[in-house]
């Protein structure tokens, strides 16, 4: 994940950074508003804002990041009055930490954010082919592909499954019920091999003997 830390405090900023890149975090660091402001279009997944910033106010900075459309933050401040973090709760904010605090407790606050923006997330993403379960569409380049109802079920177990290997058998447990169909070994073969023709040919690997796996790119 890539996390926008806006801190002008190096004592904090510095081993946070070292800190959150060991942990497979992408950085950016920026001391002041106006540098923040220039990276907010950013595809970031969260920034974590100090709220006194030598040029501004960490809720007004966030405020008027909204334009952009900005990823949900943590703001850190050494204030924990009611009235401070009703207003960052009324923002947005993802989370509040007071200073001073301890590396171990904001990280494990990031990882709880990741862990409910992944139960969230109705959109899973192999390269340029995405599943939204939500809207039971698979799009690839950002156009929506016309799958059969058989097609998208298979191809939607691969996706929930990337990187690992899906047996024939449990697709087979799967599509079953659909329609009231028996699927035997050479139809799946044929369905596998249309949803590869619609998808890209070389997205659905064949593993002999087992099933199929999709790979992750």
């Amino acid at each position: 994940m890539k996390i926008l830390l806006i801190e002008d405090n190096r004592s904090i900023s510095k081993p946070l950074c070292y800190t959150l890149n060991s942990k497979g975090y992408e950085v950016i660091l920026c001391e002041n508003c106006e540098e923040a402001l220039k990276q907010a279009a950013g595809n970031f997944g969260l920034m974590i804002i100090d709220v006194t910033l030598p040029d501004g106010n960490g809720f007004e900075l966030y405020s008027d990041m909204k334009k952009f459309d900005p990823p949900p933050a943590i703001f850190l401040t050494a204030r924990d009055d009611d009235d401070s973090i009703v207003k960052g709760f009324e923002l947005g904010a993802e989370d509040y930490i007071t200073k001073p605090f301890s590396t171990r407790e904001l990280l494990a606050r990031i990882g709880r954010f990741e862990r409910k923006a992944a139960q969230r997330s109705s959109i899973i993403r192999i390269g340029d082919t995405e599943l939204d379960t939500d809207a039971s569409v698979v799009r690839k380049n950002g156009e929506p592909v016309e799958l059969t109802a058989l097609e998208y079920r298979i191809f939607s177990m691969l996706m929930m499954n990337a990187g690992k290997t899906v047996t024939r058998e449990a697709i087979f447990e799967r599509i079953w019920d659909l329609g009231g169909n028996y699927v035997n070994d050479n139809t799946l073969t044929v369905y596998i091999k249309r949803i590869r023709k619609k998808l890209g040919n070389d997205l659905i690997k064949t593993v002999k003997g087992i099933g199929y796996r999709l790979e992750e790119k």
